[in-house]
């Protein structure tokens, strides 16, 4: 079957076209700055890219382009648009309706719309993209896919806050987590790396720029970093990840901040560009380390250390770990980061294999050493086709 996988953002759009039964990615690419200026990469499997730079007003322009670029004359993979036979869409946030894939109908998007003040930057976004593929192609069936819904399994002890039980309750206040696609699919491909291993314990180190930890056990997730929002966890790009409560109410008067504001602070200026002031890119925070900006040493050394120490909490919550794995853009690719996260874990059984860690290879691969009692694994993440996957046998259902 041939499926559309979107995932729409505020001014963004990114899609792929997959063959589910070949598992073959036949195109691929992104939308940026639709509404402002427009600028669509796009590539054809994994060799040929074009980009295209045009005026691009709204994302059903967008949606547009992209489906007479799959089938025009110079750019095509597919005759036409009705060869696609199922539309599956990431939305970020699915709360405590949703614990796996479901086909849209009405009932569906007025329950994602509901959500919307839990995800008010993503939610309306992933919506909006739903409701012009079906304006579009009404023949189409869509199925939505959720990054909070493999996070369901979550033990109430490990998803509450300390708060009063009420405002769980009457007010939904929980840990949702999110990064789910990819923790299950990546926790999947470890499983089998482990040999099918029961009640196998697996972390997976989702580090891009957003990025969260979660505590696999026997296929499940049990804890996870984020929570309510993607704000909490970890040291990331522009957000703060975990902090004393106590210090929003101390700069929202110290700065004189509104409510709005303060959130916006610590999501998009703070992390590894509030703390380094170099960038969000960790690529330009590593080089201005090796130049020896002391801001940018920190602010490496505090992003390692905050991965690790929810390794080594999460270890304790399953008593023990069978594999770590490391994906997304930063897990993927810097080797520097696996390498200081695992150093200094010899004690519990991890120890990572330098030469291997350094060395560049494609797929799934073991960075660990003969004598580590934890396998340490690089995964790439494939999101895309865990939602082409569900769309398939959902639709075929």
């Amino acid at each position: 079957m041939l499926v559309f996988v979107l995932n729409a953002g505020s001014s963004s759009l990114k899609y792929q076209l997959i063959d589910t039964k070949s598992k073959e990615l036949k195109a691929s690419g992104l939308v940026e700055r639709i509404g402002i200026d427009g600028i669509l990469k796009h590539e054809i499997g994994e060799n040929k890219k074009i980009t295209f730079e045009l005026p691009i007003p709204t994302h059903k322009e967008a949606i547009e382009l992209v489906l007479r670029i799959l089938t025009n004359d110079e750019t095509k993979v597919i005759n036409s648009i009705d060869e696609i036979k199922a539309i599956g869409h990431r939305v970020v946030h699915g709360g405590e309706h949703f614990k796996e894939s479901v086909l849209v109908n009405d009932e569906v998007i007025k329950k994602i719309e509901d959500l919307i003040p839990l995800a008010p930057l993503h939610n309306p976004a992933n919506i909006m993209g739903v409701k012009i593929c079906k304006e579009l192609m009404p023949k189409v069936p869509n199925v939505v896919t959720f990054d909070t819904a493999f996070h369901q399994t979550m033990p109430m002890e490990n998803f509450l806050y300390a708060v009063p039980y009420a405002d769980y309750t009457e007010h939904h206040l929980r840990k949702y987590g999110f990064h789910g696609t990819s923790h299950y699919y990546v926790s999947q491909e470890a499983i089998k790396l482990l040999g099918d291993k029961k009640d196998s314990r697996v972390i997976v180190c989702h580090l891009g720029n957003g990025s969260s930890v979660c505590a696999v056990k026997d296929g499940q997730s049990i804890a996870t970093s984020m929570g309510l929002t993607p704000l909490e966890g970890l040291v990331m790009g522009t957000r703060s990840g975990d902090i004393d409560a106590g210090v929003i109410p101390y700069l929202m008067e110290k700065k004189g901040l509104s409510h709005t504001q303060i959130l916006d602070y610590l999501n998009k200026k703070s992390g590894i560009l509030g703390v380094s002031g170099v960038s969000s890119d960790l690529r330009e925070v590593i080089k201005a380390s090796n130049d020896g900006d002391k801001r940018s040493q920190i602010a490496i050394t505090m992003l390692c250390d905050r991965i690790k120490k929810y390794l080594c909490s999460y270890a304790g919550l399953m008593h023990g770990v069978d594999a770590i794995c490391f994906t997304a853009g930063i897990g993927e690719n810097s080797d520097l980061i696996r390498e200081k996260v695992c150093e200094g874990l010899e004690f519990m059984g991890i120890e990572i294999d330098k030469t291997k860690n350094s060395t560049r290879a494609k797929g799934n691969h073991e960075i660990s050493t003969k004598n580590s009692k934890t396998k340490i694994y690089v995964i790439p993440t494939n999101e895309e086709l865990v939602i082409a996957t569900d769309t398939d046998k959902i639709v075929r259902k």
